[in-house]
């Protein structure tokens, strides 16, 4: 049994090209990838995947039931360890340019059980991903209809059944987030059939997102009350993770979802010329200017409304709401939150259906979710199990428990590649590595130990909802997985 768990899986050349990724290749990485990119290439790469929905959606939950205003100190610390796994990942990308991510990089290295249990936590971070980002997109949809075009909307359709008090689950009175649903089901409709990925329309987007958070911190600034940062760090409650230190660390993997993305510079490592010198530059500058923008903006929302009043799924919105002469600023945010949302949704969904189409090819998954359609060329039935999944999630799961799932997975990701980067260079040490992890011997364990420190804020409250899914996880594996598995076959 110990065996099969730690049988690794060489990656084998392929003709297949998934968009915004390199060639897939073999561990000596493949000759056809053109490296033009450099350093300030890599940090517009870096910015444009991370600044959106982080700000959009979970400030000011992590503002308003953790942080207070310390939650700026949160995005420091969030980034710190996004920073070192960024390095660990760097590494990986520029020496097998693979799809699957951190599940490839584990299935090569740390053998196939911990690769099951490492996709599955990238189904966790996928599937929850999208669907606490629907949510966000569904407040500031109803936030636009109801007082931009005084439209009235069901207040029962307009959020899930259940709500999180943060320390049991309560009901909420409504019946389901009915747009956050709708949402879901289009994008699973647009994923169906086909989506071709328009650079053009992706950087229109990014531009939006851009220009109202510049819009907003430009004017907002000046509606700041001092009076709203004190205290700084308010006092713990006597609850763990309710303020106070343990509040700033709690909120730091909440508001770690708001740097999910950032790896899409990683992957461009085989692209890049002289990697050992702008990938570390690319990745740390992106991730500075990222946490710059985030801290900014956190103090732009908690000077403008009592931090303990931003707990809702649209904060930016609700940080204007009190001043009717940004009223135009405020519709704004919403448009831009909800066009910029929109596009959130669709990777996350697009890049959940991936990683199940991977691992079913691997034969961990049923065939099924391998299969790709005869006409559209899709990997129909994954799109439609995620897209109902993630459907179901959105209409019934609060908000504030999404995104720390989300967290969860991936911080576990991340810590698993901090580990596989140093494993392999005392297992296979002769790899060429295009780019190297400076220090590996410090960063690679602070990056995991880091990594685990956050993923342990958030499971200490909701330890019984990431085992129970782990469980699920491993009755997939032992009942499914471990007999149909591709090297099972050719052993």
């Amino acid at each position: 049994m110990l065996k099969t768990l730690l049988r690794v899986k060489p990656i084998e050349p392929t003709a297949h090209v998934d968009a915004g990724e390199p060639i897939e290749g073999s561990l000596q990485g493949e000759a056809t990838l053109k490296r033009t990119l450099t350093a300030k290439h890599l940090i517009m790469l870096g910015i444009g995947a991370v600044i959106g929905a982080g700000i959009f959606v979970l400030t000011g939950q992590a503002a308003a039931n953790h942080a207070g205003p310390a939650v700026m100190l949160s995005f420091v610390i969030a980034g710190f360890a996004c920073a070192l796994a960024g390095l660990c990942y760097a590494e990986f990308a520029a020496m097998m340019p693979v799809s699957g991510s951190a599940y490839s990089y584990s299935y090569a290295t740390l053998g196939e059980g911990m690769a099951w249990f490492i996709g599955w936590c990238l189904v966790l971070e996928y599937l929850f991903a999208s669907a606490s980002v629907a949510v966000g997109w569904s407040a500031y949809l109803i936030s636009f209809i109801t007082t931009t075009l005084h439209v009235p909307f069901p207040d029962a359709l307009s959020a899930a059944p259940i709500a999180w008090t943060g320390d049991a689950f309560v009901n909420s009175g409504k019946l389901f987030n009915l747009p956050a649903v709708l949402i879901v089901a289009a994008i699973t409709g647009l994923l169906y059939v086909g989506v071709t990925q328009s650079t053009f329309v992706n950087a229109v987007i990014v531009a939006i997102k851009i220009t109202v958070i510049c819009l907003f911190v430009g004017f907002g600034i000046h509606y700041i009350d001092p009076a709203n940062w004190h205290p700084f760090i308010p006092e713990n409650t006597g609850t763990f993770g309710q303020f106070g230190w343990s509040g700033v660390f709690r909120a730091a993997t909440i508001v770690f979802f708001a740097y999910i993305g950032f790896d899409a510079v990683s992957t461009a490592a085989g692209e890049t010329k002289d990697p050992q010198k702008n990938m570390p530059i690319g990745l740390l500058g992106s991730l500075a200017v990222c946490t710059l923008v985030y801290i900014v903006v956190c103090a732009v929302l908690t000077g403008m409304l009592p931090y303990n009043l931003l707990g809702t799924d649209k904060p930016v919105a609700t940080a204007l709401e009190p001043y009717a002469n940004l009223a135009w600023l405020k519709t704004a945010v919403e448009i831009g939150a909800i066009a910029g949302l929109s596009s959130v949704v669709l990777v996350m969904m697009m890049g959940q259906s991936r990683i199940a189409y991977t691992i079913s090819r691997d034969g961990l998954l049923p065939k099924a979710f391998g299969k790709v359609h005869p006409r559209f060329r899709t990997p129909y039935v994954s799109t439609v199990v995620v897209g109902v999944l993630a459907a179901a999630l959105a209409g019934l799961v609060p908000l504030n428990v999404l995104g720390e799932l989300v967290s969860m997975g991936t911080l576990l990701a991340f810590a698993t590649v901090c580990i596989g980067v140093l494993v392999l260079r005392y297992t296979k040490p002769d790899l060429p590595r295009p780019f190297k992890v400076p220090v590996v011997w410090l960063i690679c364990p602070l990056g995991a130990v880091a990594c685990l420190a956050l993923f342990m804020q958030a499971f200490v409250v909701h330890w019984h909802l990431f085992v129970a899914w782990t469980v699920l996880g491993l009755c997939i594996y032992f009942g499914y997985g471990i007999r149909h598995s591709k090297l099972n076959k050719s052993a």
